[in-house]
């Protein structure tokens, strides 16, 4: 059963996904689908704000392109700035600090191993 992606966590997928190369809007949600194999559901309508406010932070840019199929429209392709680089390794780190807290949190609950808590 798949989880509606908390808005407030797209960002940091986004710049994961950028970490990879420039990608557009389409090329990212589909990307964020087959990373997480289907376990987390971008809503409709929650890519773009973000895109916007990542760049709005100068975290990204995005450049409009000539579209790669005869006669089809522009599409907007997004890269990582130096700052956006930066940026993702930080949220990455906290991610998964948080994440690990969790499972200390949630320990063997549900039969999973997890590292004792200190």
């Amino acid at each position: 059963m798949a989880k509606e992606l908390p808005r407030n966590d797209i960002p940091i997928f986004i710049l994961a996904v950028l970490e990879a190369g420039s990608a557009h809007g389409y090329a990212i949600a589909r990307e964020i689908d087959k990373r997480c194999e289907g376990g987390l559901v971008l809503r409709d309508g929650a890519l773009y704000p973000a895109l916007r406010a990542l760049e709005d932070d100068g975290l990204i840019v995005g450049e409009w392109q000539p579209s790669s199929e005869s006669g089809g429209p522009p599409r907007k392709t997004y890269r990582l700035t130096d700052e956006g680089k930066l940026e993702a390794r930080r949220r990455a780190t906290l991610w998964r600090s948080y994440a690990k807290n969790v499972e200390r949190i949630l320990g063997n609950l549900g039969g999973h191993d997890a590292e004792p808590a200190i």
